[in-house]
């Protein structure tokens, strides 16, 4: 294989800070080649340079494209490589795509402009796209747009439109981050399909090692700008050299929770649990009512103080239906007990649960009110479920509930009058458990806590949970489509399809013995998982 693309001394700054030093690498003619490192490592701005859209950056170095250095280019240059030598794959395909038109409109602007096709030739091409990349009924979808195509599917949209210049080398951006987990495995197999198909090369940048391990050929170790190992994937994971690699490769969750008391009180009973919503009916029956979508139905599950209960299935399963009716957020049928009571549905009737319960998010960064000061976010729940506290009492719980997650003045000086912004999102996912934590809760519902973190941080938050549950006695209804979470945290599995629980039970009966194809098909899909008994 010869180099297609030769990153030599490679350094960014911006506003005269340098935030990428030195790098250099070379990316072969069909090579697969992955970018690893965690938030603010540079991984994704290097990428962005080798399309000169990493606007307001000083580059300097050199990377040569097929012999061409591609920092020297000028902007007609660049828009003569963009989308016809070098594509990129975005991480997020809701706000890649433009909402005002269909994707078959977005995948056919791009035959028009680089492959000079007439419109009905790049319609035609534009379905036969969609078809490759494996979205059902490409004659129909390509005339939807965006908000009308499923995650997988707006994310198949995105590798479509970046296919349809033929490019040499594909950028892939955290492709598969914001997907479930079969639908992560889909993608990659989809992208290792394209590859082939297409001889092209590939940069993928990802802070997932399971993903890396699965796609890539070589692999190249990013850490605060610097590049720090590089070598084959079997090597590199198995046998790291650098410090932060071997500190990347150790942050698999661990397992540190104790067996809670099998009599243990419960704290949540549902027997059994079904959530409908109301769905327009289509044409004049609309007229006279609307139609039922059921999300959740027959679910029957019960939470014991001390224990943890994983709910796992994809997006659409009834997960989130599930927790927020827990939450008493939303309309339920059946029973549903928060420690042997009803929600009534009315304010102050249900006052007394709302403490009892309490929620993590999965993104802290839009979970935070970014007008509130620390001591404000926190402290927030203190005004309504203690109010006859003095603002010097509330104050102290607040400092508290902060030292319970690991966060104090002599860490962060001026810490309760900081805004969410000033910190990173493994420190607001702390400030987000404190202000759960603060009115001493029994019942924590943990919406996918780790999803949005980098892994090393994933195993400090979820080491901090562990041992509050062990502490507190805390009980947790943890939602997540991540296995190794599940199999850190997790005393019991609740798989759901379809709004329908396929399989349920003790972890390790669920997870090493699975009876339902669909749980078998899950652990499949979690890069790595073995699955007996498949």
């Amino acid at each position: 294989m010869s180099a297609l693309l030769k990153v030599h001394q490679l350094h960014m700054s911006f506003q005269g800070r340098e935030v990428v030093h030195g790098v250099s690498f070379q990316l072969q003619a069909g090579e697969k080649l992955a970018l690893v490192g965690e938030s603010g490592s540079g991984k994704t701005v290097t990428a962005l340079s080798l399309l000169g859209l990493a606007r307001g950056a000083w580059v300097r170095g050199e990377a040569l494209f097929n012999g061409r250095d591609l920092f020297k280019f000028n902007e007609s240059q660049w828009l003569g490589v963009r989308g016809s030598d070098i594509a990129m794959v975005f991480q997020e395909p809701m706000t890649a795509l433009n909402p005002l038109f269909t994707v078959g409109e977005q995948i056919a602007e791009v035959l028009l402009l680089k492959k000079g096709l007439d419109r009905q030739q790049a319609w035609a091409r534009a379905i036969e796209l969609l078809n490759d990349t494996g979205i059902p009924e490409p004659e129909r979808r390509v005339n939807s747009y965006p908000h009308q195509l499923s995650g997988g599917q707006r994310q198949r949209a995105m590798i479509a439109m970046a296919l349809a210049g033929e490019p040499k080398l594909l950028l892939a951006d955290e492709p598969t981050t914001a997907l479930d987990v079969s639908l992560r495995g889909q993608i990659l197999d989809l992208l290792d399909s394209l590859q082939h198909k297409h001889g092209m090369s590939v940069l993928l940048i990802t802070h997932d090692l399971n993903m890396v391990r699965r796609f890539a050929d070589r692999v190249l170790v990013m850490e605060n700008g610097y590049l720090v190992e590089q070598g084959e994937v079997s090597s590199v994971l198995s046998h790291p050299q650098h410090a932060y690699t071997r500190r990347l490769v150790d942050s698999q969750p661990e397992r540190n929770v104790f067996e809670p008391v099998e009599d243990a009180p419960v704290c949540v009973q549902a027997d059994p649990l079904r959530v409908v919503y109301p769905v327009p009916r289509a044409g004049w029956r609309g007229w006279f009512g609307h139609a039922q979508f059921v999300a959740l139905q027959g679910a029957d599950f019960a939470l014991r103080q001390g224990q943890t209960l994983g709910i796992i299935g994809e997006s659409g399963s009834g997960k989130s239906s599930l927790a927020l009716a827990a939450l008493g957020l939303i309309p339920f049928q059946g029973k549903l007990q928060i420690e042997d009571k009803q929600w009534q549905g009315k304010a102050g009737a249900d006052l007394a649960l709302r403490r009892a319960i309490q929620v993590v998010f999965q993104d802290p960064f839009s979970s935070l009110s970014p007008r509130m000061t620390v001591e404000e976010v926190v402290g927030e729940g203190l005004l309504v479920h203690e109010a006859d506290l003095s603002t010097g009492q509330r104050q102290a719980r607040v400092l508290a509930a902060l030292n319970e997650v690991g966060m104090d003045e002599a860490q962060f000086p001026g810490l309760l009058a900081r805004y969410p912004h000033e910190f990173s999102g493994g420190q607001r996912q702390r400030l987000a458990i404190a202000r759960a934590l603060i009115v001493k809760p029994r019942i924590l519902v943990l919406d996918e806590p780790t999803s949005a973190l980098d892994v090393s941080i994933q195993k400090q938050v979820l080491d901090l949970l562990q041992r509050l549950q062990r502490e507190r006695g805390l009980s947790y209804l943890l939602i997540t489509h991540d296995i190794d979470v599940i199999q850190a945290m997790a005393h019991h599995v609740l798989v759901l399809k379809d709004g329908v629980v396929v399989e349920s039970g003790p972890l390790d009966r669920v997870c090493q013995s699975p009876q339902s194809d669909y749980t078998r098909s899950l652990l499949a899909a979690s890069f790595g998982a073995m699955v007996p008994g498949g």
